[in-house]
């Protein structure tokens, strides 16, 4: 059986939330500090493709690096956004948690019941 694996920032309100429920309940997990250890363009990718989401869903949109980029403009595409998104690790939205071949964006952090169950 797979480990649950939670891509996070430390000092993050949320994330520090699902780390203390996960403790709490006895899961076992890895948390990987995307923002210490960066993200590659693949790695991205492969998260995008467990969640069943392209790019803009798991932007930040309240990050103020998304309007100095202009990322929020029409012809700004997925590869664009996906390149900043491992280039500047603040624009993605967090926790994600990752299960086997599923990941999700545990906002709320309850949601990460779907994996665990």
């Amino acid at each position: 059986m797979s480990t649950l694996t939670i891509y996070e920032k430390p000092t993050c309100t949320t994330c520090r939330k699902l780390h203390a429920l996960l403790t709490e309940l006895g899961v076992d997990f890895r948390s990987i500090d995307y923002h210490t250890t960066g993200i590659s363009e693949s790695e991205l990718r492969e998260l995008l493709r467990k969640m069943r989401c392209n790019p803009r869903e798991i932007l930040r949109v309240r990050e103020p690096l998304v309007e100095e980029l202009r990322l929020e403009e029409a012809g700004v595409f997925d590869d664009e956004l996906i390149a900043q998104m491992s280039a500047n690790p603040a624009l993605l939205q967090r926790p994600i948690a990752v299960h086997g071949d599923r990941a999700l964006l545990a906002r709320p952090i309850e949601q990460v019941f779907e994996l665990i169950r």
